[in-house]
């Protein structure tokens, strides 16, 4: 039988892909810099400080619970983590997993969705809002995905939890990471949506991003699906990433107070997600 292994580890192969996209840190100018023989701390290796945030991302832990005997001093970390997601770093390593993806099984752009899900978010300071169906409890927030039809994450926007699906529509259909060339035909650029995202200036914001809207409800998307049982069901796979985010523990419930902290935590969990759809004999990613 073969060894079971932790879903937050890091593998040869993953890192291999992670390493060369890596910030080196820079000499800050105008800076002198003395040091003395033997003295100071050298920095972590990025191996090390990749899988701690790893660590964290998976298993939900506080960044001060990190172990320390595996990694050291945890506000290193936690200080590492925000000059990388400062370099933009967490988003390039999901652009190379969909770029991996894209090349090996072909970005799955004709069929889109688009939703989002809420989460609550006690602690954070930014980009969180009342609930909007009951204002008694804390705030919350929301993230907001297009997926591609397989269900791979394409965008990600992070809002307050009473902010509507339909306000951040635009921003969600104009921050995808990867360029698509355009198609030959506007049938190959479909976009399913809820009932939500009805209405006149929903559906000319997704024409205006040049796509066919299908907005249907759920029960009507049920009533079709069971006339016609060869129909495939199509916005449901957004359900299905929202669901893939939450296997994530960090990102359940939201405890990063600023923006970009917990922007930064999503960016690589939408990594993981597109690195896990690459069809390699190898599984590079575990969990």
């Amino acid at each position: 039988m073969s060894k079971r292994v932790d879903s937050w580890v890091v593998t040869d192969e993953f890192w291999q892909r992670v390493e060369p996209l890596v910030p080196q840190r820079a000499l800050v100018p105008g800076k002198q810099y003395v040091r003395k023989p033997g003295a100071g701390r050298p920095a972590k290796p990025a191996r090390q400080v990749f899988e701690a945030i790893v660590f964290v991302l998976r298993t939900g832990c506080q960044w001060k619970a990190l172990p320390a005997e595996r990694f050291g001093s945890a506000s290193a970390i936690h200080k590492r983590f925000l000059e990388w997601e400062k370099a933009g770093f967490f988003e390039a390593v999901w652009k190379a997993g969909l770029a991996e993806y894209d090349e090996m099984q072909g970005i799955a752009w004709r069929w889109q969705s688009v939703d989002g899900a809420m989460m609550k978010a006690p602690l954070a300071q930014e980009a969180v809002g009342p609930n909007p169906t009951d204002r008694g409890k804390k705030g919350g927030s929301k993230r907001h995905l297009l997926v591609d039809g397989r269900g791979v994450p394409l965008s990600l926007v992070v809002s307050g939890a009473n902010v509507h699906d339909c306000k951040r529509l635009d921003a969600v259909l104009s921050a995808i990471v990867i360029k698509r060339q355009d198609p030959s035909h506007r049938r190959n650029k479909h976009l399913c949506a809820d009932a939500g995202y009805r209405g006149a200036e929903h559906l000319r914001a997704i024409e205006g991003h040049g796509y066919i809207p299908h907005v249907v409800s759920r029960r009507k998307e049920t009533e079709i699906k069971r006339r016609n049982p060869k129909l495939k069901a199509r916005r449901w796979v957004v359900e299905v990433c929202h669901s893939w985010f939450n296997r994530f523990r960090k990102l359940l419930v939201r405890y990063e107070k600023l923006e970009r902290s917990f922007l930064a935590l999503n960016h690589l969990a939408a990594a993981i997600i597109a690195f896990r759809k690459v069809p390699l004999n190898v599984n590079i990613i575990y969990g």
